[in-house]
């Protein structure tokens, strides 16, 4: 039974005309990027990166098998008999005839029809037609992710010369009216493509639309001269002409095609060719396959193609471009010329440039024209007819390479570059990153041979600290091989031991002297930048860090980032946010300051800026907390953009949980007992929002000890309330209730009503989470009656709040909703949009609680129509979250699963992982609601990604607790049980009392069922 894949459109396998059930999306994807290499082998990180791009599953290759398994069950019920995805040694191929996947069918019949279009125009016709007919629309439509978009990149080059090649049969028959349809969308995507322009001028003069076609004719002109700077070529001047002179289109076109012959192609043993050697080629498969499909396909007959491949020094940017080159070198039979332009220390002149390209192509010095502008012009009418492949290697910047560049000419042109060329119209720019994990392996093992006793996990060692730069494990490799007595450990030591730049050396090569020549490079404001962002030991950085780590106004700081980055020298792997490969660290550390200033000082300020600024950000996050004043020189905690408001600032210490913490740990270290003791309380609430606290508690008893030595009373109850705090969320209570208790009475001893109240709330809290209800109550009602809280509406609103919660788990619902409804009146009466989100969520769990899944709903609605005017955006955006769970709760799964779609953007576009976690958790829940089981399992295992990646950890019990439900319910009892048993590990460590609740509730159900198995 004959069956086929298609790729065209929605990704299926049909039967008789009948499409089968591929399951989840990520399956018909990774069905899509095995049949693009049908009988091709596919290795397993192309296909994890094809399939979820840089942020994979938990578990890659295991999700990656159960996805292989469905296609393959999807494909033998189609019948396609054996099994026909093979596995590997890390690799699977898909065993069926190319000509059963619709595109690579569409390529092959646009290939046969593209060669018979002069000789056999209307067998040529036919297969294209029959192209045509495998064409319903964009390929892999639905699917989202770098690979489908590449994908369709690729196939719209295929589309187009069938397209094209349809157009020419047609042309050549003398049907022109029909090739007007066909040109017509063509040259309105592609306006200053002058091949096409001439076809469809023909076309139109040949179907009797003369008007049409000389206006055609000057939109062309006026676009070439305005977007390139040159006058159009001389195929459509000639065309211009003869409709001019009256010409029968016939015998225009026949005036194209003589041209053609006219233009022999140069015996490839007389072209220039002066590349360097190619050397035995490691991965880039994709890299290869994009670069070498546009320049072998997209070099036209007068639009020059230009690829300028970009990327940090030793990053193999000249191997590629030359090994490409020379996989190329039958496409361009009129040469392939290499020409170095001198890196960015010296920097060619491209008159200099220019002389050397056109000596190449057989010019004798004296012949040349000394002027730049001449020699250009020459350089360019020399090309004009040439298919040529050239490679300009170590651009300085746009400047030096814009008059290099061929004028209309089928040449194409690869640029390599240490930094961002922009400014150049018309050139793709590719930025070339370091190898991943196999490829840099595979790098390695090459180099060295079949050499006895290479370990595995040393190799990979070996790569990791070489970061992946191909050079770096060149030269790595090359130290080995010349010690024949050490073995791949032996190396690993050295490098582990001496530091990896010092060991990266090979007598001829040495990454230093790479990174030297980027380095010098740079302005002097530049490399002070450079040089201190060594000093930070964090993965991520932003801004305010390099400001005040250098001094520099954070405006500056900023626009040198930039510019740092251009040079490849940082890296932004998310909006303002920087960091730098360890080998540049460690270069940059490596460099003196020339003015003989301690870097410690540098290191001080860069950690005080981050507790000042913290301190800044939990007084707008956390009003309700009191603060001990942190002494922060000015400069060093400017006006940051990143603390706008309560929302903002929490977003702030999210982002900087790392280095806020490697801030904590330099004090404690290299600090006074008081700076550590006030860097403490300037970080607590950030610690307890972000589950720290277990991790950071001696930290928190030194802080007690110290304020309680020196007799500052006031700061010691401050330090017992954060011991308190943290034992609260350990679930030590007793310790905690101690410590609040303690706090209490020195609060009423020194008669500081603020830290009374503080205190008693506390204390408060920790009774109700010890389950004395009564005694939490009768806390919270006589701090209702202090003066502090009646002068104070934050203060009442928080008691309120909190008193609302302990009634609602005595059961009390009346007094519940009066407390909550007094409340939310009461944050809205001061503007605290956090307050009234908090409120309004207690509300809405109070009506759940009761049934009223209505009500709950309609409380949030209202948040939503009065948002805008008080919240931020961030805030706007997690109560319509909070409203898909309640919806999903509801059963309406359709509703959830457009609130979820429509907040997911948003909150990736703020940055704010944490309520990413949340809503595609949500979308897991909805999925799994509606018995769509392998795509809850999907959503859920994103979401615990996520939460991983920034160790959100209430948010990682939660999801894990909801990816158990989905495990179950897909038949696996033993996963979901050690799912919940995770989950409920890290509830007890947070103290997040409800999820370890629900957990042991769901634990106990699970291991129930794993008994009765």
């Amino acid at each position: 039974m004959e069956f086929e894949i298609r790729l065209s459109g929605l990704v299926e396998v049909r039967t008789a005309g009948h499409s089968g059930d591929l399951g989840p999306t990520k399956t018909r994807l990774t069905l899509a990027a095995l049949a693009w290499d049908a009988e091709r082998t596919v290795d397993v990180d192309t296909l994890i990166h094809r399939v979820w791009d840089d942020r994979p599953p938990l578990k890659p290759r295991e999700s990656l098998h159960s996805h292989v398994s469905r296609i393959r069950s999807g494909l033998q019920s189609a019948g396609a008999g054996t099994p026909v995805v093979v596995r590997g040694t890390n690799s699977y191929v898909l065993r069926v005839p190319p000509d059963r996947v619709d595109l690579r069918l569409h390529a092959d019949l646009t290939g046969r029809g593209r060669s018979l279009r002069e000789s056999d125009p209307e067998e040529a016709l036919r297969l294209l037609d029959r192209a045509d007919g495998l064409w319903r629309g964009e390929p892999l439509a639905g699917i989202a992710g770098s690979w489908p978009e590449h994908l369709r990149t690729t196939v719209a080059g295929t589309v187009l010369e069938a397209a094209t090649a349809r157009a020419d049969a047609l042309l050549g028959m003398g049907r022109f009216t029909e090739a007007v349809p066909v040109l017509l969308p063509l040259v309105e995507e592609r306006a200053l493509d002058e091949a096409l322009a001439e076809r469809l001028v023909i076309a139109l003069y040949g179907s009797g639309r003369t008007a049409e076609a000389t206006g055609l004719l000057q939109r062309t002109r006026q676009r070439i001269v305005r977007d390139v700077g040159l006058d159009m070529g001389r195929r459509l001047h000639r065309a211009h002409q003869g409709i001019i002179t009256g010409t029968p289109a016939g015998d225009l076109l026949r005036r194209t095609d003589d041209r053609r012959e006219a233009a022999p192609e140069r015996p490839a043993s007389t072209a220039p060719d002066n590349l360097p050697r190619d050397i035995p080629w490691v991965g880039r498969r994709d890299e290869l396959y994009r670069l070498g499909s546009t320049l072998g396909e997209g070099a036209g007959e007068t639009v020059v193609t230009v690829e300028a491949i970009h990327g940090m020094g030793g990053v193999g940017k000249t191997s590629l471009a030359v090994h490409l080159a020379h996989r190329l070198k039958d496409r361009f039979p009129d040469g392939r010329l290499f020409v170095h332009l001198g890196g960015p220390t010296v920097g060619r002149p491209p008159a200099r440039v220019l002389a050397e390209l056109l000596r190449l192509l057989g010019m004798r010095a004296e012949e040349l024209p000394r002027e730049a502008d001449e020699l250009t012009a020459l350089w360019r009418s020399s090309a004009r007819n040439r298919r040529m492949l050239v490679v300009l290697d170590d651009a300085v910047d746009s400047e030096q390479i814009r008059p290099l560049l061929p004028g209309a000419s089928p040449t194409a042109v690869i640029v390599t570059s240490r930094r961002r060329l922009p400014g150049l119209p018309g050139v793709r720019a590719f930025s070339l990153d370091v190898l991943p994990d196999d490829d840099a392996i595979e790098l390695f093992n090459r180099r060295l041979g079949a050499r006895p006793g290479t370990a595995e996990a040393a190799t990979a060692d070996i790569v990791r600290i070489c970061c992946h730069v191909p050079l770096a494990i060149e030269i790595a490799a090359s130290r080995l091989l010349a010690r024949p007595s050490w073995t791949v450990s032996d190396l690993l030591g050295q490098l582990e031991g001496e530091g990896a730049l010092a060991a990266l050396q090979d007598g001829e090569r040495t990454m230093t002297h790479v990174f030297d020549l980027s380095y010098r490079a740079l302005s002097v404001g530049q490399q002070l930048v450079f040089r201190r962002i060594g000093l930070h030991d964090g993965v991520e950085f932003g801004p305010s860090a390099v400001a005040a780590l250098t001094g520099l106004s954070f405006r500056t700081a900023e626009a040198v980032l930039e510019e740092l980055m251009a040079h490849h020298l940082v890296s932004e792997p998310s909006p303002h946010r920087f960091t730098m490969h360890d080998l540049l660290r460690e270069y940059a550390r490596s460099l003196a300051e020339p003015d003989g200033t301690d870097p410690a000082d540098a290191v001080r300020n860069l950690v005080t800026h981050y507790i000042g600024a913290a301190d800044r950000a939990s007084a707008m996050a956390y009003p309700f907390r009191s603060r001990t004043e942190f002494d922060v020189p000015r400069h060093l905690v400017p006006s940051l953009p990143e603390l706008a408001g309560a929302g903002p600032a929490e977003q702030w210490l999210i982002t900087e949980s790392g280095n806020l913490l490697n801030a904590l740990n330099w004090f404690a270290s290299n600090g006074t007992e008081h700076e550590l003791a006030v860097a403490v309380r300037a970080l607590a609430c950030f610690l307890d929002a972000e589950g720290h606290l277990a991790t950071t508690e001696p930290l928190f008893r030194k802080a007690v000890r110290h304020w309680e030595v020196r007799g500052e009373d006031v700061e010691w109850a401050q330090a017992l309330l954060d011991l308190s705090t943290v034992h609260t969320q350990g679930a030590h209570y007793p310790e905690g209730i101690t410590e609040a208790g303690k706090a209490l009475e020195v609060a009423r001893s020194v008669g500081d009503p603020e830290l009374e109240f503080q205190s008693a709330h506390q204390l408060s809290i920790l009774f109700w989470q010890a389950g004395r209800y009564e005694e939490a109550r009768s806390l919270q009602e006589d701090l209702l009656g202090l003066p502090t809280a009646t002068e104070d509406k934050l203060k009442a609103a928080r008691s309120h709040n909190m008193l609302g919660i302990i009634n609602l788990h005595l059961a009390e619902y009346q007094d519940a909703l009066f407390c909550f409804t007094q409340s939310l009146a009461e944050f809205a009466e001061i503007g605290d949009a956090r307050g009234q989100y908090v409120a309004i969520n207690n509300l809405a769990k109070f009506h759940q609680k009761i049934g009223d899944k209505k009500s709950a709903e309609l409380y949030l609605r209202q948040a939503i129509a009065e948002m805008p005017g008080v919240g931020t955006k961030r805030d706007q955006v997690t109560v319509h979250m909070n409203l898909a769970d309640v919806l999903e709760a509801q059963g309406r799964v359709d509703e959830a699963l457009s609130l979820y779609a429509a907040v997911l953007p948003v909150l990736r576009e703020l940055g704010d992982l944490r309520g990413e976690t949340i809503a595609l958790n949500g979308m897991g829940r909805a999925h799994l609601a509606v018995g769509r089981g392998e795509e809850a399992l999907g959503w859920h295992t994103s979401a615990l990604t996520v939460a991983r990646r920034i160790d959100a950890a209430g948010e990682e019990a939660d999801v894990l607790h909801d990816l158990a439900m989905a495990e179950c319910e897909a038949g696996s009892v033993e996963r979901a049980v050690a799912h919940l048993e995770e989950s409920l590990a890290i509830s007890r460590r947070i103290g997040a009392r409800a999820e370890e609740a629900r957990a042991v509730c769901a634990l106990t159900r699970m291991r129930g069922l794993s008994e009765g198995l």
